[in-house]
């Protein structure tokens, strides 16, 4: 596969996984200085790893959240907690991850990830319930 093949496999894993509103976001705001780690991010991230065969997206997903957990990246975490729901994850999936994280990362960092979480799921209620509204 060259890099042009796994750039679309890339952007196609990346949409499915993240939504096309984000990934269209994230487009809009591609400049000079941003647009090769952008491509980079496509390729590689989601053309090569996500795309991998060896675990399902459900996994990657746990998996990421655990490991954003465990750095403190609450930005980056916000974002795939989104993602998750895309991969099938449930709440009480989250919930239990975040319990054991709580073991393995220590207190504060599980602290943060459920008010994280606890936040992308107002946000995420707001909008559905704006949507229902319209």
């Amino acid at each position: 596969m060259n890099d042009d093949q796994r750039y679309a496999n890339g952007m196609t894993v990346r949409r499915a996984v993240l939504g096309d509103a984000h990934v269209d976001r994230t487009l809009t705001r591609r400049n000079a200085f941003n647009e090769e780690f952008q491509t980079f991010i496509t390729r590689y991230a989601w053309g090569d790893i996500w795309a991998r065969p060896g675990l399902s997206r459900h996994t990657r997903s746990l998996l990421t959240l655990s490991l954003l957990i465990a750095l403190g990246r609450a930005d980056e975490f916000r974002m795939h907690v989104r993602a998750a729901f895309n991969n099938g994850v449930t709440r009480d999936e989250m919930k239990e991850l975040f319990m054991h994280a709580a073991l393995y990362c220590g207190l504060p960092a599980a602290n943060a990830a459920f008010h994280d979480a606890e936040a992308v799921f107002a946000e995420m209620e707001n909008v559905r319930s704006a949507n229902v509204q319209e």
